[in-house]
Order: C-alpha cells, then sequence, then structure tokens
C-alpha cells in the first residue's frame, strides 16, 4: 500500500512558524498581513482586540499606520455588527460602501483608501471574541468562501491576542 502524500498549506506554514520568532508580536501580525494578502486580498489590514469590560476595541496592528496608527482605541456601540462579530462570533462581510456606510463611522477614511468592502474575521477561544481580522478592499472583494479561507489564519493570532505585550 503506498501512501499519499498531502501538502501542507505554504502560508499557513508561513504564520505557524512566525509564532516561534522571538519578536512577537510583530513576527506574528507581519506573517499573517503577507500571508492573507496573498490567500484572499487586501487594501488596508488590522487586527483588532476587544475589552468585555470597557467595551473599547484596540488596534493592535496596521499594514497603513499612517491613517490606521496602531494603539487607536474606539467604544463600540451595541448594534447587528457587534451581535454578530463580538458575541455569536460571526464573520462580517460587507459588500459595498454602502455596507460600510451603515457599520462604520471612518467609512469616509476607508472609501478615501480606496477600499469599499470588508472581511471581519473573529479570532475567539473559549466562546469568546478577543479581537478580529480586518481585510478591506475594492467593491464586492470579499465571499462566504474567503470565510472559511480566512479561519485558520485568524486562530493563528490566538497566542499574541492571548499574551499581554
Amino acid at each position: 500500500m503506498t501512501r499519499t502524500k498531502r501538502r501542507a498549506d505554504p502560508l499557513l506554514c508561513t504564520v505557524a512558524a512566525a509564532q516561534g520568532r522571538a519578536d512577537q508580536p510583530d513576527a506574528l501580525f507581519a506573517a499573517l498581513d503577507g500571508a492573507l494578502k496573498s490567500a484572499i486580498g487586501h487594501k488596508l489590514f488590522t487586527i483588532l482586540t476587544y475589552d468585555d469590560d470597557t467595551g473599547e476595541a484596540a488596534r493592535v496592528y496596521s499594514n497603513l499606520p499612517g491613517p490606521y496608527p496602531t494603539g487607536g482605541r474606539k467604544r463600540l456601540a451595541p448594534g447587528p455588527w457587534t451581535e454578530a462579530v463580538l458575541d455569536r462570533g460571526e464573520a462580517y462581510i460587507g459588500r459595498t460602501q454602502d455596507d460600510l456606510r451603515t457599520v462604520f463611522s471612518d467609512h469616509e477614511l476607508i472609501a478615501s483608501l480606496g477600499c469599499a468592502s470588508v472581511l471581519n474575521m473573529p479570532v475567539r477561544w473559549r466562546g469568546r471574541t478577543l479581537g478580529s481580522l480586518n481585510l478591506l478592499h475594492k467593491a464586492c472583494w470579499y465571499g462566504e468562501d474567503d470565510v472559511d479561507a480566512c479561519l485558520p489564519f485568524a486562530q493563528l493570532a490566538l497566542p499574541a491576542l492571548l499574551t499581554p505585550s
């Protein structure tokens, strides 16, 4: 009987290997940025953490630190987006500028960067959303198949979101 050789996904392997580097969380976040740009695509990529106690989101990574610097914080208002992404742990896909306008107060800045669609992918642990990977691109870029493709990358971000910097 001949064994069938399986090939590991090279992008997932790159991200997993980055977890072992000493320069954390920068190495992991940069690897996620590069892998997701290649696997799914994005113009803007950020990683947010969520604090249940304060109801705030904090930006811990951005590929465009000029308009979206790390350390930025914002209070999250209850609504359909927070119920889906934070409470239920469901990915959110906004396909058009109108979708983004209804959800994000910074929709004009997002549009100025040439972005009109979003994939917000929650990072979950023990039934809680600890953060999200946020990919933004031109209109109608993201679809349901991107949620499945993004899930393993999101969960590989988990150690960096569990461990204080």
